[in-house]
């Protein structure tokens, strides 16, 4: 037992020691971003990431697919659960500075050798064979945190819940831009398959022509032979985009959390209102606008705290336990007032000397890991830059295209037109009629794949940009 003073003696040495940092905060490292994108010139701070995903997406029919999966997603779910988890254990660890405590009762009865001491002593002194002993006690026992460990416990289970928040947030950007791409597709698959049937039907037109000039003895039976396998280039497109747009409800239905099914869509593929002004801001904003990147981050608190921690275990440990309750050799006495009444304080420092080098093994590795994190903070980083450009490129060139691929088919439609008119009146052959007929529903198509493609980049700008989450 140690007296008071003792007492005083160690909590003098424990308020010297306690300002001590053996392990400092750091900053986040710097990252390797430019002052611009390279597909950007602009240095407005303007981003789209800001604008609210329903803002974003105005067609009704995705809004409900979206906010459907939002709802219903496992992924999402499972995003909830890991944050509530991470609550409850940074709720715990902020209790770790308090003294834990303990309530014991115990009872027994011991009957010793008739010819030990301590048998000769009871029977001598207390004229019986056995004894007995009653104890209820608390025991308090408190650690001090002289090194930080517990503060640096703090700050890892704080950054462990900061990073399910902005993995539920990352989740949420990849969802609502699965959604809407998947969406997108259909549309496309939809025009397509609009397109593939409209071509059927004029083959069926130029078909039917083709058999009367052959029955008039006009053309050979070759004729018919190559506008019916036209034709059927067009009629093979149907039941692969009836299955493409299959897969792509079922895998929607999935996203959503629900049965694979049909999507709803009020909408054409030409019809989907854009967004006019596609601003990616400078690069600098993605540190606080990722999702990712902010968990990469948050991975530099964990990793420096997790060096605090090792550090710590290599330096003496402080313990101050206190117990006091009732305790008595007769039960009529357990509770005899202050009479039954003990108490004691003790204190201790335990000092770790030779432990087969794990202590310092593991902070030396503790070390590792922190600038390893730092590398891969960099990369995030690095790789959310390349995203974004990617994105900006694929807007730009898909507007090019788009244009190129639009005047073809405007020019192949007009083609039609006119084949078809002089294919009527004898001045070109029906080769020429087939030629434009399957150029135009090449064309046609591939318009429709561009436009998509359009679409998309805006999405995966938005995603990169770390929009979506709001």
């Amino acid at each position: 037992m140690i007296n008071s003073k003792n007492i005083m003696i160690l909590l003098t040495l424990l308020s010297t020691l306690v300002g001590c940092k053996i392990s400092k905060d750091i900053t986040s490292p710097e990252a390797p971003l430019p002052q611009q994108y390279r597909n950007s010139a602009t240095t407005d701070t303007t981003n789209i990431a800001d604008i609210k995903w329903k803002h974003f997406f105005t067609d009704a029919s995705l809004q409900t697919l979206i906010d459907s999966a939002l709802k219903n997603n496992y992924d999402m779910q499972v995003a909830l659960k890991n944050i509530n988890s991470a609550k409850l254990l940074l709720n715990q660890v902020r209790w770790a500075n308090l003294p834990s405590a303990s309530l014991q009762v115990s009872a027994n009865s011991n009957r010793p050798s008739g010819n030990s001491l301590n048998g000769l002593s009871a029977k001598s002194f207390l004229g019986t064979t056995h004894i007995e002993d009653y104890t209820a006690h608390v025991t308090l026992s408190w650690e001090a945190d002289i090194w930080g460990k517990i503060k640096h416990q703090k700050a890892n289970a704080l950054a462990v819940y900061l990073q399910t928040e902005e993995a539920k947030k990352w989740m949420q950007t990849n969802i609502v831009a699965s959604v809407a791409e998947g969406y997108y597709n259909l549309l496309m698959l939809d025009a397509q398959l609009a397109i593939a049937r409209r071509n059927i039907a004029l083959n069926d037109s130029t078909l039917r022509i083709i058999r009367f000039q052959y029955e008039a003895g006009q053309v050979t039976a070759l004729a018919i032979q190559q506008a019916e396998a036209q034709q059927l280039q067009a009629v093979a497109l149907v039941p692969q985009l009836e299955k493409s747009m299959t897969i792509q409800e079922n895998a929607l239905r999935v996203l959503t959390g629900e049965l694979p099914g049909r999507i709803q869509r009020n909408t054409l593929l030409q019809q989907v209102s854009k967004v006019d002004s596609l601003s990616a801001g400078i690069p600098s904003e993605l540190l606080s606008k990722r999702p990712d990147v902010k968990v990469a981050e948050l991975d530099l608190v964990r990793a420096n705290a997790q060096v605090g921690i090792t550090r710590a275990n290599m330096y003496p440990t402080l313990s101050i336990t206190a117990s006091g309750g009732l305790n008595a050799f007769l039960a009529t006495n357990w509770f005899n007032v202050p009479a039954s009444l003990f108490g004691l304080v003790a204190g201790g420092i335990v000092q770790p000397l030779f432990q087969k080098k794990q202590l310092s093994t593991a902070y030396e590795v503790a070390k590792v890991d922190r600038e390893k994190t730092v590398i891969r903070f960099r990369q995030s980083v690095l790789h959310a830059v390349g995203e974004v450009s990617n994105a900006l490129v694929r807007i730009e060139q898909s507007k090019a295209e788009q244009s190129i691929v639009l005047n073809r088919v405007q020019t192949l439609q007009r083609a039609i037109g006119n084949a078809n008119m002089l294919f009527t009146t004898g001045m070109a052959t029906y080769l020429e009629v087939i030629t434009a007929q399957s150029n135009t529903l090449q064309s046609e198509l591939e318009l429709a794949s561009v436009t998509r493609e359009q679409l998309s980049a805006k999405v995966e700008l938005y995603r990169s940009l770390g929009g979506g989450w709001k």
